[in-house]
């Protein structure tokens, strides 16, 4: 019933979205013309981004925000616009075309090589054109290259994807894409579950020009397709406690005594309460991003996502261990369960690193690709629970990695679907998942026998939406990140950032189950242990303060179909939380990388020291019962 409602609720919102594409509306946009006469570098049609490590304008246009709007990541231009990319970033990024006009010239722009040298390209084709980075690709950088014989600012008749997708700009995918920049780009526009106010989310007051000619109200378009001044869930803690903590790398929050965001959230799961925030100003920790601990669940390590460092600190007081110098643009990090070696992903170059802590230094670098093959960029890995495999996605060569520690070999390289970006594996090994973002599909790739390395399906996560109205008739994840398997192995969680849900996969059947709502920009899933039995999915959302937690087997019964959320969570500091510098903007925002401790996947949990083992039932301490 309750997905009955939320499909109803999608059609009716689409019926009022067709009779605006039908009535042109005739709101001046003279004001806007003006400002943008203003806009730039003192060249007419020019146009200069700085990619820098500021939470939502990673793109930041030199001229401002040129629409009153909050966003300064929007330019515009008219054809033979010069458009410059200029790097201000600890790390390397690339500039890569997401949207552009259909059989616009030159498109798709793209760099094969993330790198921190500036760029160039000059625009053409009138139309909407957005630029991402491969490496970070929730920066967002707009040119609209705008017609002046037309009326309305030019999006163009359609618009193309880079995964090659092409629909209608009055499609519901290109205006949940639009309304997805704007609050991706604007950090006024992003869901504060703190504020007691309704989540307002505002867009330039603009006339554009569409599909068939038609002129319409940017904003009274978005508005009547998918709502504004919508009320937020209440927070509300589960009625069962968790074991132990949750971290959560809330990556944008602001902080003094540093210029560059991030912190690290702790929240007792036996309470619900914000006990910690780790920014680490002494080092000036830049976009933690994901997180690890060790064997004793004692240290936790910390990416930097913006820069090149894996940073140490303990778990219980905050305090910094150890600042390491691992390679550009670290994202994932994971420890064998056999070694407690450490496994960085280097998302920004073509390895994973290996480290010993009491070394304190790189071991070794290992490919992710053969000599000759495409550059592979890694970004979430996963690490089998006999400590023998690790798995990667591949986000620059479209592919996947299944490297053998004990061959010290490539094993498998199949190929998955467009920037490939996150995995999650079986407990006992025997097959993995892939979340491929731009083609909203999962891979599912075989781990044993005759068919070891294979893609043996694929999930499709939006088979149930229809691009071009915007119908859902079931479940729906567009634009999939990470995508952990329940310790049990009974079903995984996705998190979804396009359609801000969270799909559920029964892993026996490897279908779609159920769909629960999330928040904008839903990106970190990691799982921890329920007391007296069963698991929490511990969920964030870029551009949201809050965790949800989802109780993906309430029955227990092995039924995943009726996963429930079972609570949600602040991530605001309170007056008793621990801090190690005050927070100065952006409170609890940025949720990414996610971590239980203890750790209750199989591999790990049976190396858990006592205290902790003690606080597991006898199936969370062996989840994979032979």
């Amino acid at each position: 019933m309750r997905n009955k409602l939320l499909y109803s609720a999608v059609a009716v919102s689409l019926m009022l979205t067709a009779m605006i594409f039908i009535a042109p509306f005739n709101v001046s946009v003279n004001l806007f013309q003006r400002a943008l006469a203003d806009s730039g570098s003192g060249d007419s049609n020019r146009v200069q981004f700085d990619l820098t490590d500021e939470p939502g304008r990673w793109f930041k246009n030199t001229a401002g925000d040129i629409t009153n709007s909050g966003t300064q990541s929007l330019a515009v231009g008219t054809p033979g616009v010069r458009v410059d990319f200029n790097i201000r970033s600890n790390t390397v990024h690339t500039v890569t075309s997401l949207i552009f006009p259909e059989n616009a010239q030159g498109m798709p722009f793209d760099q094969p090589r993330a790198s921190k040298s500036s760029q160039s390209v000059t625009l053409q084709t009138p139309g909407l054109y957005v630029f991402t980075c491969k490496v970070h690709p929730y920066m967002f950088g707009a040119v609209i290259v705008d017609d002046p014989a037309t009326g309305g600012l030019d999006l163009g008749e359609n618009i193309s994807l880079v995964n090659g997708i092409t629909v209608p700009t009055s499609s519901d995918l290109a205006t949940r894409l639009l309304r997805t920049f704007f609050i991706a780009t604007t950090p006024s526009n992003w869901q504060d579950y703190t504020s007691n106010q309704p989540w307002h989310v505002t867009y330039p007051n603009v006339d554009v020009r569409i599909t068939g000619g038609a002129v319409v109200n940017l904003p009274a378009v978005l508005n009547a397709r998918y709502g504004n001044d919508i009320d937020l869930p209440d927070l509300s803690d589960p009625a069962t406690p968790g074991v132990g903590d949750v971290w959560i790398d809330t990556q944008f929050e602001l902080t003094s005594g540093k210029t560059k965001p991030g912190t690290a959230t702790r929240i007792d799961a036996t309470t619900w309460d914000v006990e910690r925030k780790v920014a680490l100003p002494s080092i000036n920790m830049n976009n933690p991003h994901n997180m690890w601990t060790d064997r004793d669940q004692t240290l936790i390590y910390q990416t930097q996502w913006f820069d090149s460092k894996l940073t140490v600190f303990n778990a219980e007081t905050g305090k910094l261990v150890k600042n390491i110098s691992v390679g550009e643009a670290p994202s994932h990090v994971m420890t064998r369960t056999d070694t407690d070696q450490i496994h960085v992903a280097l998302n920004g170059e073509d390895v994973v690193v290996e480290l010993s802590l009491k070394a304190g230094n790189i071991q070794r670098e290992i490919p992710m690709q053969n000599e000759g093959e495409p550059e592979s960029h890694p970004h979430a890995h996963w690490m089998s629970s006999d400590g023998q495999k690790m798995v990667t996605p591949n986000a620059f060569s479209g592919d996947s990695t299944l490297y053998g520690f004990d061959t010290n070999s490539i094993e498998a390289k199949p190929a998955t679907g467009a920037v490939p970006i996150a995995t999650g594996m079986m407990p006992d090994d025997s097959k993995y998942y892939v979340a491929n973002l731009l083609d909203s599909t999962i891979s599912v790739i075989s781990m044993q026998g005759a068919t070891k390395g294979q893609v043996i399906k694929t999930i499709n996560l939006i088979q149930n939406y229809d691009p071009i109205t915007g119908a859902v008739t079931g479940p729906v994840g567009a634009l999939p990140i990470q995508t952990p398997v329940s310790p049990d192995g009974q079903y995984m969680v996705t998190a979804n950032t396009l359609t801000a849900t969270i799909t559920i996969v029964d892993t026996e059947t490897d279908k779609v189950v159920a769909m629960l709502g999330c928040d904008a920009g839903c990106h970190g899933v990691n799982f921890g242990a329920k007391q007296g039995g069963g698991y929490y999915a511990y969920v964030s959302s870029k551009f949201s303060n809050e965790m949800i937690v989802v109780d993906g087997d309430p029955n227990n019964d092995g039924d995943p179909s009726d996963a429930k959320i079972a609570g949600r969570v602040a991530l605001v500091a309170s007056s008793s939380t621990a801090k190690d510098a005050s927070i100065t903007g952006n409170k609890g925002m940025g949720g990414q990388g996610v971590l239980a401790i203890p750790v209750v996947y199989n591999g790990w949990v049976q190396n858990l020291p006592d205290s902790f083992k003690n606080q597991l039932t006898a199936e969370q301490q062996n989840p994979v019962q032979n």
